[in-house]
């Protein structure tokens, strides 16, 4: 079965904790603090994959979680960073954050992408040391991993991609071209999924040809198969538009040209600019005024026009050779650039909203500022009075006393809650 969307859910391992400790050895005294740093949470990696076609796997496994980092320990050591989880997925496949729909990463290339990054180890009490604060019974715990739910959308690969109405003769002809082996069948939608094919040209001179399941008209609103598979055609530098140029199914090859450039337009503007080269096939069975006129037809539109019979190989002969000439002077294969920013999870980042929630009662939302809190002793002064500085070099204790906060009001972090003193 060909899956070319799923939606996943992915998170970056946690950073360890540091630890609070102290040196204790035999006969040296006031040891101070030796708390070691946590280790990296590990990170969510994307990896293209060329064995794989599909991304049937995400069907059935929706959550990817990586490990998260060691906690520090004794004696300054710090703890492991945790390996990395990587994700295995076909190559083309665009990640989106899936609420925006912005792009995260293009898995396109050979190297491994990091989507998610894990989260920084925290420090040990190590570092809170000072001439006036000797005995720090406080360390930072690790921040958290990114986490996101994302969107995996398949985008093929290919240089060219073969369109038109079913049943016009597209998987014949990338048979013919290549050594790919589609489903034939006189019916329409025979071709349920896209199919690739390496067409040979010469030596060390090859392109990748896709063959798009048949669009009809409606196709870019979701009527038939077509607006499922539009996108793979987004890709493709070369557009193969196939016509069936002796009208044996009653359709007039004129009316059908225009009706899947209507429906490229309708999908993506940009897709309905891309170079196309015409082809008339089934000309074995045409007549030849029918021929001519199309050909008139499409050549008054600028457009390369070539006559084929992918049943007796007519006309193929030149094909491979002059497409290969035509994308000498097309760009590479569009790669999309990332768009989505992820909110930072440094605590550098000290921002914080309050809101009274009550008429004695005051709510802040500072997820840095709950970090600091779970790693500190609240029953220890110098814990104490280390978060009483962190709350007022934020300014949120000038924000409270603007706000009208009062003697013994209730204060909410988290799940902590504290009563305002003077």
């Amino acid at each position: 079965m060909f899956v070319d969307v799923a939606k996943i859910s992915i998170k970056a391992g946690k950073g360890g904790d540091g630890a609070v400790s102290f040196h204790r050895e035999k006969f040296v005294a006031a040891g101070g603090p030796d708390g070691g740093d946590g280790g990296r949470g590990g990170n969510v990696i994307f990896q293209a994959d060329d064995n794989l076609s599909t991304l049937m796997d995400f069907r059935y496994q929706r959550k990817y979680a990586a490990q998260p980092g060691e906690n520090g320990g004794a004696a300054r050591c710090t703890g492991k960073n945790a390996p990395d989880l990587v994700i295995r997925v076909p190559r083309g496949t665009v990640v989106r954050e899936a609420s925006t729909g912005l792009v995260i990463a293009d898995i396109s290339g050979d190297g491994p992408v990091v989507v998610a990054k894990g989260g920084r180890g925290g420090w040990g009490n190590t570092h809170f040391a000072s001439p006036t604060r000797q005995i720090p019974k406080f360390a930072k715990p690790g921040l958290p991993g990114e986490e996101f739910e994302v969107r995996l959308e398949l985008k093929l690969i290919a240089d060219v991609g073969l369109i038109g109405f079913p049943n016009v003769g597209k998987s014949t002809l990338i048979s013919v071209l290549s050594a790919a082996k589609p489903k034939i069948a006189n019916y329409h939608f025979t071709t349920l999924s896209p199919v690739l094919g390496v067409v040979r040209v010469g030596q060390e001179q090859s392109f990748v040809a896709a063959d798009i399941p048949g669009l009809i008209e409606g196709a870019s609103e979701g009527v038939g198969l077509g607006h499922d598979f539009l996108r793979h055609v987004e890709r493709c530098r070369l557009l193969l538009h196939v016509v069936d140029v002796s009208g044996c199914e009653g359709r007039e090859p004129a009316e059908d040209f225009e009706k899947i450039n209507a429906e490229l337009k309708n999908f993506s503007a940009e897709l309905a600019g891309r170079p196309q080269i015409v082809l008339g096939n089934k000309c074995d069975i045409a007549a030849p005024e029918q021929i001519e006129a199309f050909r008139a037809y499409v050549e008054g539109l600028g457009l390369t026009f070539l006559p084929v019979s992918a049943a007796t190989n007519q006309g193929l002969k030149s094909l491979p050779g002059l497409v290969w000439e035509r994308l000498q002077a097309l760009p590479p294969v569009q790669v999309y650039e990332p768009e989505f920013v992820p909110a930072a999870l440094d605590a550098g980042e000290r921002r914080y909203t309050i809101e009274r929630t009550g008429e004695h009662e005051f709510t802040i939302d500072a997820p840095w500022l709950e970090r600091i809190l779970a790693g500190s002793d609240v029953d220890d002064y110098e814990s104490l009075q280390y978060f009483q500085r962190q709350l007022a070099d934020s300014g949120i204790l000038a924000e409270l006393v603007e706000r009208g906060v009062q003697e013994e009001d209730t204060i909410k972090i988290g799940e902590y809650e504290f009563d305002y003193i003077f």
